[in-house]
């Protein structure tokens, strides 16, 4: 299996990252130079994270498919 590089930190990692950058700037101490550099380092990790999850929905669908033709459904979530 490939390793990461070292700059694509792990889903866990990133969103834990993200969290604290949320917190950060939700303080608004921050100069507007630091909250735009914080925002985009967020976008950054929100984008990571999106690609992870989609690679962990592929891995899933490949899986499914190979262990008995079931497909993926998209969630509806409840409407309560």
């Amino acid at each position: 299996m490939a390793k990461r590089s070292r700059k694509t930190p792990d889903f866990e990692a990133a969103l834990d990252e993200l969290e604290k950058l949320v917190e950060t700037m939700e303080q608004g101490d921050l100069s507007l130079e630091d909250s735009l550099k914080h925002f985009e380092r967020g976008i950054q990790l929100t984008r990571s994270c999106q690609q992870a999850l989609r690679e962990a929905e592929q891995k899933v669908q490949v899986l499914l498919e190979k262990d008995g033709g079931e497909r993926l459904e998209d969630f509806t979530g409840d409407t309560d």
